[in-house]
């Protein structure tokens, strides 16, 4: 084997030993309030969109501190525990606009309330509801 080829091995090993740690799941440490902090989130980013828990629930990292991130959730949290899976998206939090956003009322991350209402049958957002 060549030393070109040795170098060349030794660099795809180091990439995959980075992917391994990257990880697309993380879990809660801790639990206080629409605050989330969740360990084992290495490779995550400032402001990623998040799943949280069984539920996922839609949340946002806002602080990040090696590999453990602070997470605003948008959802109520009252059934989440330790351990529990965070769902990195690896996409911001975005919204779409453009003319269809003036007929229709929405949430703060732009769920449309007239369309939960009806498929829930309640004025109350169902916990994880997806639009």
């Amino acid at each position: 084997m060549s030393k070109k080829s040795k170098k060349e091995v030794k660099q795809h090993t180091a990439l995959e030993e980075f992917a391994d740690r990257e990880s697309s799941f993380g879990r809660v440490y801790k639990v206080a309030g629409p605050l989330i902090v969740a360990e084992q989130m290495m490779g995550a980013k400032m402001y990623e969109l998040v799943k949280v828990g069984w539920e996922k629930l839609v949340g946002e990292i806002i602080k990040l501190d090696g590999d453990t991130a602070s997470i605003q959730c948008y959802e109520d949290t009252s059934g989440l525990t330790v351990g529990d899976p965070v769902m990195r998206t690896k996409e911001p939090l975005s919204v779409c606009l453009g003319p269809g956003i003036l007929e229709q009322i929405f949430d703060g991350i732009q769920r449309p309330l007239e369309v939960i209402a009806k498929q829930s049958g309640s004025v109350f957002i169902p916990k994880g509801f997806v639009k």
